[in-house]
């Protein structure tokens, strides 16, 4: 059956954020106690995963979560100038939101309020996305498929019409519960082989446009 609802994941997807966020992640955390062997590793392993649930991984007791969280962001957002979009993707996302009956949305770990300010309002592309879910809609978070049931809902899409880009297996393991096949986002990934089971492997995100093509690798 023909993809035209393709649901995107922001953060190593369509811009590069690793640099804006984990530095500042490890700084935090180390400002209230906490130290690493390998803080490279806890960077690579939490990249992408909502702030909550990341802290919560990390063993972050329950009554600190919030205050670390909000020193976080702050720091992170405070480095927002090393955001980068990566390569391709605004002329990708044009194109297949121009394709006829097809239609965009976004499934993201990012808070409304971020969404907004960081994204939205940053990039012109974004006004292509006809659905947004961000981590203000469900209690639930990727590695769960509810953010992705509740884009195909409001999307009002045959589940096998869809697919969902992204670069964690995290991304991937959300894809698969929901029904959906997925695309790793390999260009963008920290560790492409945690996404070696993605049912189409994007080394560009101008794959995409071949996915309905004759002759193409098929989803």
């Amino acid at each position: 059956m023909t993809v035209n609802n393709y649901i995107f994941d922001i953060d190593g997807t369509l811009i590069d954020t690793f640099a804006m966020y984990m530095p500042a992640l490890v700084e935090t955390l180390e400002d209230h106690g906490y130290h690493f062997p390998d803080p490279a590793k806890v960077e690579r392993d939490l990249y992408g995963i909502a702030a909550v649930d990341a802290l919560k991984k990390l063993g972050v007791p329950a009554e600190e979560i919030d205050t670390i969280n909000e020193e976080w962001i702050n720091r992170s957002y405070q480095h927002f100038d090393q955001v980068r979009v990566l390569p391709g993707i605004p002329a990708t996302i044009s194109q297949l939101a121009a394709k006829a009956g097809t239609k965009l949305a976004i499934v993201t770990s990012k808070t409304r309020a971020e969404y907004q300010r960081y994204f939205q309002d940053q990039y012109p592309f974004a006004e292509n996305f006809a659905v947004v879910v961000t981590a203000d809609d469900t209690t639930a978070h990727k590695p769960s498929p509810a953010p992705i049931l509740k884009a195909l809902d409001r999307l009002g899409a045959d589940p096998t019409t869809a697919v969902y880009v992204g670069d964690m297996s995290t991304d991937l393991a959300a894809a698969h519960a929901a029904g959906i096949r997925f695309a790793g986002a390999e260009y963008g990934a920290s560790d492409p082989e945690k996404i070696a089971a993605a049912d189409l492997r994007l080394a560009q995100p101008r794959d995409l446009l071949t996915i309905n093509q004759e002759g193409a690798v098929q989803l």
